[in-house]
């Protein structure tokens, strides 16, 4: 029996590919980040490099699951390794043509590249496991999902090292030589059918049918919104210029957030079982629903109001140190934050029709990236005219959209038809 015939090969084929391609990914941001600071870059100039490749993000989700519907998600998957290889490659050139727009259009490239690879890797998943396999559909898709943002992090300390020790161009090379040697191997292990519908879907299949779809989509907006109103800009930009942190300081601490976070995330199946367990007194509570959404999403609401009261200008404070008050919150929010993601990763998995289940996948994550940018443009507009306090009280409205929403979720297994 070969790879390409068990479930279990097929699921780690994907896994490498996502982990390289996320390496890379992460990498990839912080050497344009350092490297074009470098240069001279402004800071403003430098975010707007990563413009394009976050308003791609909601491009491809909407249409890339369209597409793997039509030709299959190994082919869509292999299309995202391979234009995050063009995208490295488009680097390699002379420093002089580093212009911003020529950048802007390699990193809308890798982020196609990357949505593409996500949203396939997310969806065969549901192909992989037999129905009403439920704990192992969860507890696969928080693995994926916990260790590609675990290595994400990693890959901003690799980008920084290769950095270092190999230069831009030196760097760029060794990851685009990487990435192009996994996609080789990764077209030749996964199997050649993988997701292909057994219809074909019209344009007009772009939108999803299902409520619970559209639902937990809308939930999924607020809920990332909520996190990148104040993560994003505000964060880093108040622990440096209000508390004095040097970049590396701040890069160390959003780093090991990342990690963290994807830690959590793999734990999930576990955490959620325990909470489960304990508030329903019994063990059938392992596998999430509509009601673990609401319940997980409400701690979530209250801890970015938390954080406020403990700023210096805050209800709360004691004379404790903005920066400890700082990490504090920021590790609480990420705890419940990264389960929130994760019991959101799987319902839409779980939600998601069996014949086509790209369309379901790439329209809720359409939602997530929209909900990214959407919070992206409000950190930066909020902090200036309210500060750090303002975009944590703007979260705990956002996440408290997601709460009500969460309301009309399916509460049970098996409440969401197939449709």
């Amino acid at each position: 029996m070969t790879i390409r015939d068990t479930a279990v090969g097929q699921y780690l084929v994907i896994t490498a590919g996502y982990w390289a391609f996320t390496i890379t990914d992460g990498a990839l941001r912080m050497l344009v980040v350092l490297y074009f600071h470098n240069l001279g870059y402004s800071p403003l100039e430098v975010a707007t490099l990563f413009l394009m490749y976050e308003f791609f993000g909601i491009v491809t989700n909407l249409f890339g699951g369209w597409l793997a519907a039509r030709i299959g998600l190994n082919i869509t998957m292999h299309i995202g390794l391979g234009l995050q290889v063009v995208s490295l490659l488009m680097l390699l050139v002379e420093q002089s043509l580093l212009t911003v727009l020529y950048v802007m259009i390699a990193q809308a490239l890798s982020g196609i590249a990357k949505d593409l690879n996500k949203m396939s890797a997310k969806s065969s998943i549901k192909m992989l496991v037999k129905d009403g396999a439920d704990g192992r559909l969860y507890q696969w898709v928080a693995v994926l999902t916990g260790s590609k943002n675990a290595l994400k992090g990693g890959g901003f300390f690799i980008g920084a090292a290769l950095l270092a020790t190999l230069g831009f161009s030196g760097a760029v090379a060794l990851m685009a030589g990487t990435l192009a040697a996994v996609l080789s191997v990764s077209y030749l292990l996964l199997n050649k059918d993988l997701g292909k519908t057994s219809y074909r879907p019209r344009f007009t299949d772009l939108m999803s049918k299902s409520p619970a779809v559209n639902r937990l989509s809308l939930a999924r907006f607020f809920l990332f919104a909520s996190r990148d109103v104040w993560f994003v800009v505000a964060l880093p930009v108040f622990l440096q210029s209000q508390l004095g942190w040097s970049h590396i300081e701040v890069g160390a601490l959003l780093a090991a957030w990342i990690i963290g976070y994807g830690v959590v995330q793999a734990l999930a199946p576990v955490i959620t079982k325990l909470g489960s367990s304990s508030a329903r007194g019994d063990a059938g509570g392992s596998i999430p629903d509509g009601r673990t959404a609401l319940l997980w999403s409400i701690p979530l609401c209250v801890a970015p109001a938390l954080i406020v009261a403990l700023l210096p200008s805050g209800p709360a404070y004691h004379g404790l140190d903005a920066g400890y008050s700082l990490v504090i919150g920021l590790l609480i929010f990420g705890v419940l934050f990264a389960i929130n993601s994760s019991v959101h990763s799987y319902l839409i998995v779980a939600y998601a029709k069996q014949d086509g289940v790209s369309l379901d996948v790439g329209y809720y994550y359409m939602a997530n990236a929209a909900g990214r940018l959407f919070g992206t443009v409000l950190s930066g507009w909020l902090y200036q005219t309210a500060g750090l306090a303002g975009c944590l009280l703007l979260s705990s409205v956002l996440i408290a959209s997601t709460s009500v929403i969460s309301t009309a979720l399916p509460k049970h297994q098996g409440d969401c038809p197939q449709v």
